[in-house]
């Protein structure tokens, strides 16, 4: 238990910056998602059909590599050139392909609201349209798929050991390495646990009220 004991600290400094990099790409990658799909739903076609081959392309490709690819080797992409610290092409990684994800939870639910309310509110904008009457009906929607997406988030922030950064998971690996015990691991995968299940919590209690609202 002492043992336990003494892997708390090294291993809640790797859970901060796991929680660090959660947090920073669930605050970009919503909104980025949001604004993807409604281009992606637009009327404007080439619009559409350039977000939806961004959407493919970040779906359709590891994180890791992407991860990867914006750390070695944007930089010797010509004209662009731009580069990254390990934390920010990360954070850059990350945001870009959860907004992929979230665009098409958005969509799924932007395109469940019944064509009748859309006619009903031709007399707005396309703004005010999204803003008063389609964008407040869908968070009850979308509300499970978000759930998950988030708690994968979590999980899949483990990958930024590639990038020698010390989330959680490295610092658990740094110490199996050095004491030859797998205890480290068992620690680390409680910490995650406790995590999702704060984050499972969260939205059970969201779609609790949300649907106290639609009764």
């Amino acid at each position: 238990m002492e043992y336990v004991l003494s892997l708390l600290g090294p291993l809640s400094q790797g859970a901060l910056v796991t929680l660090k990099l959660f947090v920073v790409t669930l605050v970009l990658a919503v909104p980025l998602g949001l604004a993807l799909a409604l281009m992606r739903v637009s009327r404007f076609r080439a619009l559409a059909r350039l977000v939806n081959g961004y959407i493919w392309l970040m779906r359709g490709t590891p994180l890791m590599l992407q991860m990867l690819f914006i750390y070695f080797a944007l930089p010797f992409v010509p004209v662009i050139g731009v580069r990254f610290d390990d934390f920010p092409a990360a954070v850059v990684a990350f945001s870009l392909n959860y907004a992929a994800y979230f665009a098409e939870i958005f969509r799924a639910g932007i395109q469940s609201i019944d064509r009748g309310q859309y006619e009903g509110a031709k007399v707005l904008s396309y703004g005010q349209t999204m803003r008063r009457i389609v964008l407040p009906q869908i968070w009850p929607r979308i509300l499970p798929p978000m759930s998950n997406e988030t708690i994968t988030l979590v999980k899949d922030t483990s990958l930024i050991y590639v990038l020698a950064l010390n989330d959680l998971l490295r610092a658990a690996r740094g110490i199996v390495q050095r004491d030859f015990t797998t205890t480290p691991f068992i620690v680390a995968a409680c910490f995650y646990l406790v995590m999702t299940l704060v984050l499972t919590w969260g939205f059970q209690y969201l779609e609790k009220r949300y649907a106290k609202y639609d009764a």
